[in-house]
C-alpha cells in the first residue's frame, strides 16, 4: 500500500484494506475448479462475480478521481465485460490489483479533493468524493455474501471473515 502521512487517507486506506481482507478470507475456499460454479443458469459464475468486484472498485475510483464526467453509466458494457472472465485465480489477482490501485490513488489526493463533491447524478451525486470508499466497502460486502453462497453450493464452508 502506498504510504501517506495524512491520517484521513490512512483511515480510508484502512477501510479498503479491511474490505479486501474480509473478501479474500471469504473467497479463500473458492479455487480454480470453482470458476464456473453458479447458482442458476442466469447468474454470474464465481469467476465473473469476483472479477465484477475488481472492476467495480476501479469504476468507483475512476468516477470519483479520474473522470471529469463522473461515473460511467454504461452498465451493459460493464456486464458484457464481466461475462468474459473464466478464472477464479485471475479474478482474485485482479481484485488485489484493483484495491492496491485504489489505495495508491487515494494517497495522491489532497484533503480538498477528497472533500469536494462528486458530480450530480444518480450515483452518490453531490456527496464528498471520499464517500466512494464506503461504496466500495458495501458493494464488496454484498458480493462477499453472494460468493459465500457459491462456496456452500460447491460443498465448501467459507471461514468467518472477521477472525
Amino acid at each position: 500500500m502506498t504510504v501517506t502521512t495524512n491520517p484521513e487517507i490512512q483511515a480510508l486506506q484502512g477501510i479498503l484494506q479491511a474490505s479486501l481482507t474480509y473478501f479474500e478470507k471469504t473467497t479463500s475456499v473458492l479455487t480454480e475448479e470453482h470458476s464456473s460454479i453458479r447458482p442458476n443458469d442466469g447468474a454470474l459464475t464465481a469467476a465473473q462475480q469476483i472479477a465484477h468486484v475488481a472492476r467495480t472498485v476501479d469504476w468507483f475510483m475512476d468516477g470519483a478521481f479520474r473522470s471529469k464526467d463522473g461515473f460511467d453509466m454504461d452498465f451493459e458494457a460493464f456486464e458484457k465485460e464481466a461475462m468474459t472472465f473464466t478464472s477464479v485465480d485471475a479474478a482474485k489477482a485482479m481484485v488485489r490489483d484493483s484495491y492496491a490501485t485504489a489505495a495508491a490513488l487515494l494517497a495522491e489526493q489532497s484533503t480538498e479533493n477528497l472533500d469536494s463533491s462528486l458530480p450530480e447524478g444518480p450515483v452518490m451525486g453531490g456527496l464528498p468524493r471520499k464517500t466512494v470508499v464506503s461504496g466500495i466497502q458495501e458493494h464488496t460486502a454484498h458480493h462477499r455474501g453472494a460468493l459465500s453462497v457459491y462456496a456452500r453450493l460447491a460443498g465448501a464452508t467459507p471461514p468467518m471473515p472477521y477472525m
